[in-house]
C-alpha cells in the first residue's frame, strides 16, 4: 500500500511537472534589449507565420508615438520604448497583448534635427528595472512595473558626454551588477560602468568620441571582454576594471559607427561603416596572456549605415547602405543582393529574414546563401521606418516616427 502510494504520489508529481517544463521548453524568450537577448538579431521562436496574404499579418493593436527611433523591448508581458511629442522626450511601458498604455515617464526635453529629432536608443530591461537613455544624454533606471525613477544620471552634466551631432543613440547594455554605456568623455571618460542599482560609477575608461554603436559583451581568447564601437575606434576593455585589451583605429565620416560589432565563432569580429567606409573582420587571438587581434580583411563589400548585419549558419545578411545582401565573411564574398529597399532593418527567426524596408513594407525572406527568395510582403506603413523590428512571444512590433504596430506572427 505504502508502494502504491509513492507512486501514486510520483506521478501525480510528474503530472503537474512534465507540462510545466514543457511549457517553459516552448516559451520562446522576452526581447528585453537592443537586437534581442544576445544582442545579436536573432531569436529562437519557431512556427512562425511562412507566408502571409497582401494585406499582412493580422494587426493586434496600434498605438500612437511621436519622434525618434527607438526600438522596442518587451520582458514580462510588457512593450518598452522611447518617443518624443509636445516638447519631451518620454519612456513608455504598453501591455504586450493589448496595447494598453501603462505608464509614461518624462525623461528630457524633446530633441530636433535634421533626422527628425527624439530619442535613438533602446530601453533594456533587467530584474525589474528598465534603463532608457534620452537623445541629449538623460540615464534612468525605471522601476518596469511602474516607471517611476530608481536613480537618473545627466551623462553631459555629471560624466562630461559629447553628445554626438545626430543625438545619443547608443543603448545601455547589462554586465552582471554594471550597466556599461558609451558616454564619449574627454580625459578617460569615453566609456563608462555604472552600478546599475545605484548610477554611481564603477569605472570610466578612454577618450575617444561618441560613436553611434551598442557595446558587445562576449567571452573571446579565454577573457570576458566588453567591445566598444566608438567615434574613432573599436576598443576592447574588462568590463571588470575599463582595462583596455586592444583597440583598432577606425574613422568614418561625421563619427557614424552605428552598426553593433557581429561576434563570428569562434573568434572573429566583424564591423562595418558607411559613408564609403566598409567593413573589417578581426580574429582575436591570445598573445602573451592576453587579447589582440590580427586584420584577416577590410573592404567596402557591406557597408551598414545605421542598422546592423545578422550573422547565421556561416553568412552574414545586412543592409549594405541601401541594398540588401548575404556575404560570406571568411572570404568577403558576396552571394547575392537585393535593391529596393532602402536603408532597411532586419531580424532572424525560424529560417527567415524579417525585414522592415525604410519605406514600411515588411518582407519576408527565406535564410540561404543560394540566392533571394521572397516568400511574403505587406505594406505596415506610409512612413519612413528606421527602426528594427522586435519578435517576442510570436509577435512582431514595429514602428515608425509615428506610430508602434503589434503584428500576430503566429504560424
Amino acid at each position: 500500500m505504502r508502494r502504491r502510494k509513492a507512486w501514486l504520489a510520483a506521478g501525480l508529481g510528474l503530472a503537474v511537472l512534465v507540462p510545466a517544463l514543457l511549457a517553459q521548453a516552448g516559451e520562446a524568450p522576452d526581447w528585453p534589449r537592443y537586437r534581442g537577448p544576445k544582442g545579436d538579431g536573432i531569436s529562437k521562436e519557431t512556427g512562425l507565420l511562412k507566408t502571409w496574404p497582401a494585406s499582412g499579418p493580422r494587426v493586434l493593436w496600434r498605438a500612437r508615438l511621436g519622434s525618434g527611433y527607438s526600438g522596442m523591448a518587451v520582458s514580462g508581458g510588457r512593450v518598452f520604448t522611447l518617443f518624443g511629442t509636445g516638447g519631451s522626450e518620454f519612456a513608455i511601458a504598453f501591455d504586450a497583448g493589448t496595447g494598453k498604455e501603462l505608464w509614461r515617464a518624462r525623461l528630457d526635453a524633446e530633441r530636433r534635427d535634421e533626422m527628425g529629432g527624439g530619442p535613438r536608443a533602446t530601453p533594456t530591461v533587467d530584474g525589474g528595472l528598465v534603463y532608457v537613455l534620452g537623445a541629449e544624454g538623460k540615464l534612468a533606471a525605471l522601476e518596469a512595473a511602474t516607471g517611476k525613477p530608481r536613480w537618473r544620471v545627466d551623462l553631459v552634466a555629471e560624466h562630461g558626454a559629447r553628445v554626438p551631432q545626430w543625438g545619443v543613440s547608443t543603448s545601455p547594455v547589462v554586465e552582471g551588477g554594471m550597466l556599461l554605456v558609451t558616454s564619449g568623455g574627454s580625459n578617460g571618460r569615453s566609456l563608462l560602468a555604472l552600478d546599475k542599482l545605484t548610477g554611481k560609477v564603477i569605472w570610466t575608461a578612454e577618450s575617444d568620441v561618441a560613436g553611434y554603436s551598442t557595446p558587445l559583451v562576449l567571452h573571446l581568447a579565454g577573457t570576458r571582454q566588453a567591445i566598444f564601437f566608438a567615434g574613432t575606434s573599436l576598443i576592447s576593455v574588462s568590463p571588470q576594471t575599463g582595462k583596455r585589451f586592444w583597440s583598432v583605429p577606425w574613422e568614418t565620416s561625421y563619427d557614424v559607427n552605428a552598426a553593433m560589432p557581429i561576434f563570428i565563432a569562434p573568434d572573429k569580429i566583424f564591423i562595418s561603416s558607411s559613408y564609403d567606409t566598409g567593413g573589417l573582420l578581426l580574429r582575436v587571438v591570445a598573445k602573451g596572456g592576453k587579447p589582440a587581434v590580427e586584420t584577416l580583411w577590410r573592404n567596402r563589400v557591406m557597408k551598414n549605415h545605421f542598422n546592423s548585419s545578422v550573422y547565421v549558419a556561416g553568412h552574414l545578411y545586412g543592409f549594405d547602405d541601401a541594398t540588401l545582401k548575404c556575404i560570406e565573411p571568411v572570404s568577403a564574398a558576396e552571394r547575392w543582393k537585393q535593391r529596393g529597399f532602402g536603408k532597411g532593418s532586419l531580424l532572424v527567426a525560424d529560417g527567415h529574414l524579417w525585414v522592415l524596408s525604410e519605406h514600411g513594407e515588411l518582407v519576408l525572406v527565406e535564410v540561404t546563401p543560394g540566392g533571394y527568395h521572397e516568400k511574403a510582403r505587406a505594406r505596415v506603413f506610409d512612413a519612413k521606418t528606421w527602426t528594427m523590428p522586435t519578435l517576442a512571444n510570436k509577435r512582431l512590433y514595429v514602428r515608425s516616427e509615428g506610430e508602434l504596430v503589434a503584428l500576430d506572427v503566429a504560424g
